[in-house]
């Protein structure tokens, strides 16, 4: 009876750490986020809820800057069916946005045609790296590059990454997008 007590506890121990992994990865998601929108408006992503997500860190002063018009052709293309694109503007990487919020909206819109949201100018990686890209980072490591993009299926999850020389309107990368659908 003292064995059968034993094993009965060790199962139950062992089950619970077994289950508790699965348990912990759906509590995370992008919905407990906030930032702020470029003219310093509270945006929270848990109004995003159901709707799958394009997450991009931009600067406005990089080889890869041009993307832009390439995202926002994906804007155009998949926002009628839900899809929620943001653009997140990082000075961290060589210091190619070195304008203020204000400017940095201008250029994208005037340089690019950009009407897909865009935050405030965030820090991306290191240690006080916003909130955000502590969770888009957290299994695959640190943004290495400027426009490094991630998507974000509708339960709030990150699937897939995609590296700064993905073309956004490359094969692989819209098979990808939609997936979400």
């Amino acid at each position: 009876m003292k064995i059968d007590l034993i094993k009965m506890s060790s199962v139950i121990f062992f089950s619970f750490f077994l289950f508790l992994p699965n348990l912990k990865s759906e509590e995370e998601n992008i919905y407990k986020i906030e930032a702020h929108k470029i003219n310093g408006q509270k945006f929270k992503f848990k109004n995003m809820e159901g709707r799958p997500m394009l997450i991009v860190n931009i600067a406005t002063q990089c080889g890869f800057t041009p993307q832009l018009k390439a995202i926002q052709k994906v804007n155009q293309q998949f926002a009628p069916k839900g899809l929620f694109i943001l653009g997140v503007p990082s000075n961290d990487f060589g210091g190619q946005t070195p304008e203020k919020n204000k400017e940095v909206k201008r250029f994208c819109r005037d340089s690019y045609g950009v009407t897909f949201p865009l935050t405030e100018k965030m820090i991306v990686k290191g240690v006080k790296k916003h909130t955000l890209f502590q969770f888009l980072t957290k299994n695959e490591g640190e943004i290495s590059w400027n426009f490094e993009k991630f998507l974000i299926d509708k339960k709030g999850k990150l699937v897939k990454r995609f590296r700064s020389g993905q073309n956004p309107l490359g094969k692989e990368f819209i098979n990808e997008l939609e997936k979400l659908f």
